[in-house]
């Protein structure tokens, strides 16, 4: 029975070919991309679940909000005596790591002849790998990182260093520092939270020896006993802390610390940069719409055809056959079509697979889903598809009475109708959806942030020396298209240091958390920064600053929103004098606000100061749209004066854009997705137009005969096409508007959503619309009315 129904649905649908065509370009197309889709969304759904303990790990952000502060300071950085001390205190804690970010800005790292700036390089305890599942394919993971500069480093990274030698054992240079390589694991999985290539010892570190609390620079995860409440954890360590230091916390302020679970941590964390849940809802609504586009196409066509099909039916059914064996018929042939439908679809998705990759900038593999997984989620897709696709048109089909089959019908009109207008209203909310993401990324790189970015070229340098700097800043000055240098500690687009103000004519227990950043003299003239009152720092400034102990004076500069949360005015707080965590000097000038983080945040208070001890990005003004000879002239100059570093250089326009690469992903995603939505709607669109056209040969020549042009008739066949995408219009705006003045509440700074955005996605519908159906109907236009009468 099963072979027959096959054969019989082989020869509808090679009798069917235009059908069957479009059919199988819009489910090959549908699958294809939800695969792709799904793929992308996977691969962010399983970040550090390949932990064996991933279950029990948690990691800890910091939080604090003094009194005088208007919100919360989230960070992931917490203090350095977090872990070992909540080690000890609770039952709870089977044990803890603290992780170091030793490349923030950069490792030298050298081991003979061959030299690399590395920039994913971490520090950690000893228990990291006993928390943590790396695969080892050399040395001991019990004991790899014990030893003060001992370090682990991954496959690539010993290729790259040691070629075919085997690497453990032998020495790498860390920043001029000797480390013994005690470990080689398999390279970290894209999809780990911790990226890197070389792991250190966390003991190396001066720091190791003390437990400090007021200082926070380490990411602490905790592993907890099996069965231990996380929320009873969390509760008994913020106890602790308000416990036992009540007195410095003061009154008013709040101190307190959440444990995240590792596996929510890329995508729900507040405090760690990563993902957005809110980015895979959207792509796994766009992956569910698109093939459910591709299904509608399917049913819609199937009944479509149905009225070609009548009288087959009503022969079947006269010849014996029952509504089940005509259901199960029409839904072979679903099956069918689904099945090649998945076939393409999957090489499709494999030809696709790396440009999606470089649209999305990652590196994305089918084989993520594990074989026999792929193998059950396809199985799954080709029930839901062949049951949606054709459980509609077999019903209806296979209910047809044997005697009124036997006569043709006009059909299901209001269905087709209701699904091309489904179609449609979800293709045009796809464009709104884009044009209002495209201006806001516009917005996002155009906007004026107070700060200037273009022409500016970053050389990342871990740590310089005042005098090598001073003499690299004067040489560099003297080559041509080069107008400023300076540097700072931390990128002046996302500054990240956590700081509290006080001052001296505030009470005892005043403090203001701002942020701050150690800067060279000329760092506000060279970004453009304006001052809104006093003067910029000077030679006298530094001269103060390198003096040590209680000699050194230090200047400040405050924006205009952190002058107005101490309670002055500009005019007023030039010359206070101010304490920043010990750092006691005076206010020298205050500045125009600008924004020195996301776009995402407004601007919050923010002190730069001149201090030399942690610089470690130079910043190079050129004049020139052409910056390649000032870049050689800077290469030169490097090499003399840094002649074992290599030369890396990037613009500060690109870590201004880096801030924003989840938006610009999803951005370009979703103007992939919405060409390809458009596409297969519209071939549903010109499939139901060439049936119409057949269905209406006889009264299109009758009414060519009684003196209709062929614009005529064009018109009369898409009129009523552009009707239903004019209701999809209406449709898509309101739903295309709450979605995306949803999105934009994530930005402090946003577009706004014009009325002319609605206007253009409607009209590229209608015109793309009008293309897929107009060829049709001037064709049909065209058949000679005597030919067209003599059809059946």
């Amino acid at each position: 029975m099963l072979s027959n129904y096959l054969k019989s649905a082989g020869r509808i649908l090679w009798r069917n070919k235009m059908t069957t065509f479009i059919s199988l370009a819009g489910l090959t197309t549908g699958i294809a991309c939800f695969l792709l889709l799904a793929t992308y969304i996977l691969n962010e759904l399983r970040y550090d679940r390949f932990h064996e303990k991933a279950g029990r790990i948690v990691f800890s952000t910091f939080h604090y909000k003094s009194a005088n502060d208007p919100e919360a300071v989230n960070a992931s950085e917490t203090p350095t005596a977090l872990v070992p001390t909540f080690k000890r205190e609770l039952v709870e804690v089977e044990d803890g790591v603290r992780v170091y970010n030793l490349s923030y800005k950069n490792v030298l790292v050298k081991h003979g002849d061959r030299s690399f700036n590395e920039k994913k390089v971490l520090l950690a305890d000893r228990s990291f790998f006993n928390i943590f599942t790396f695969r080892f394919l050399s040395g001991n993971s019990a004991i790899a990182l014990n030893d003060p500069n001992s370090v682990v480093i991954t496959s690539s990274t010993a290729k790259k260093y040691f070629g075919e030698e085997a690497p453990l054992g032998k020495t790498l240079t860390l920043n001029n520092k000797a480390w013994q390589v005690t470990g080689v694991i398999e390279d970290v999985p894209p999809y780990s939270q911790l990226k890197f290539d070389l792991l250190g010892s966390y003991s190396s570190l001066e720091r190791s020896k003390e437990e400090i609390w007021h200082s926070a620079n380490d990411l602490s995860y905790f592993l907890l006993k099996p069965g231990a409440d996380r929320s009873i954890v969390q509760d008994k360590i913020n106890s602790y802390v308000a416990e036992r230091f009540k007195e410095v916390i003061g009154t008013g302020n709040k101190v307190w610390f959440e444990l995240e679970p590792l596996t929510k941590v890329h995508l729900y964390s507040q405090a760690a940069s990563g993902g957005n849940i809110k980015y895979i809802y959207i792509l796994g609504s766009v992956a569910i719409l698109l093939l459910l586009i591709a299904c509608i196409n399917f049913t819609n066509l199937m009944t479509a055809k149905s009225l070609e099909r009548t009288q087959e039916i009503g022969v079947r059914k006269a010849l014996g056959a029952v509504r089940r064996q005509l259901f199960w018929q029409f839904m072979i042939e679903s099956a069918l079509v689904t099945f090649l439908a998945m076939i393409a679809g999957i090489l499709l998705s494999g030809v696709l697979l790396p440009y999606f990759n470089y649209f999305t900038g990652m590196e994305l593999s089918l084989r993520s889903w594990n074989g026999w997984w792929l193998s059950v989620i396809l199985a799954g897709l080709l029930l839901v598809i062949t049951f949606v696709a054709g459980a509609w048109p077999a019903v209806v089909l296979a209910a047809t009475r044997p005697v009124s089959s036997l006569y043709k019908r006009s059909g299901n009109i209001t269905l087709r109708k209701v699904l091309v207008v489904f179609q449609f209203t979800v293709s045009i909310a796809f464009i709104i959806a884009t044009i209002i993401a495209k201006r806001q990324l516009h917005f996002i790189k155009t906007k004026d942030t107070g700060l200037q970015r273009s022409q500016l070229i970053v050389l990342d340098k871990g740590g310089m020396e005042y005098d090598r700097l001073a003499y690299l800043k004067s040489e560099l000055l003297q080559q041509p298209g080069v107008t400023g240098v300076t540097a700072s500690y931390d990128s002046p687009v996302n500054v990240q240091g956590g700081y509290s103000l006080g001052a001296e004519d505030k009470p005892a227990d005043f403090s203001l958390s701002v942020t701050a950043i150690p800067i060279e003299k000329d760092f506000v003239s060279v970004m453009g920064v304006n001052i809104a009152e006093g003067g910029n720092f000077t030679e006298s400034d530094v001269q103060q600053v390198l003096l040590k102990g209680e000699e050194r004076h230090y200047t400040f500069m405050l924006n205009e929103t952190a002058a107005k949360a101490m309670g002055w005015n500009p005019a007023q707080a030039v010359g206070k004098r101010v304490n920043l965590n010990g750092r006691k000097g005076t206010i020298k000038a205050v500045l125009k606000d600008f924004n020195f983080v996301s776009l995402h945040h407004t601007i919050a208070p923010i002190v730069v100061f001149p201090e030399y001890d942690y610089l470690g990005k130079i910043f190079i003004k050129t004049s020139v749209a052409d910056a390649r000879p000032a870049i050689a002239g800077i290469e030169k100059k490097w090499k003399e004066v840094y002649p074992d570093q290599p030369f890396e250089y990037h613009f500060l326009d690109q870590e201004y854009n880096a801030l924003y690469r989840s938006e610009q992903r999803t951005t370009d995603v979703l103007n992939i997705f919405s060409i390809v939505t458009i596409v297969v709607s519209c071939l549903g669109l010109f499939g139901l137009a060439v049936f119409i056209a057949q269905q209406r040969t006889k009264e299109i020549g009758i009414r060519k005969i009684l003196g209709a042009s062929v614009a005529g008739i064009t018109l009369l066949i898409s009129k009523d096409f552009m009707k239903l995408v004019g209701i999809a219009v209406v449709v898509a705006s309101p739903l295309a508007w709450y979605a995306m003045h949803r999105w934009l509440q994530d930005f402090a700074y946003r577009t706004a959503i014009s009325w002319w955005m609605f206007l253009v996605a409607g009209v590229i519908a209608l015109l793309i619309a009008l293309v897929s159906v107009s060829y049709q109907a001037v064709k049909a236009a065209m058949i000679n009315p005597v030919k067209s009468l003599r059809m059946d």
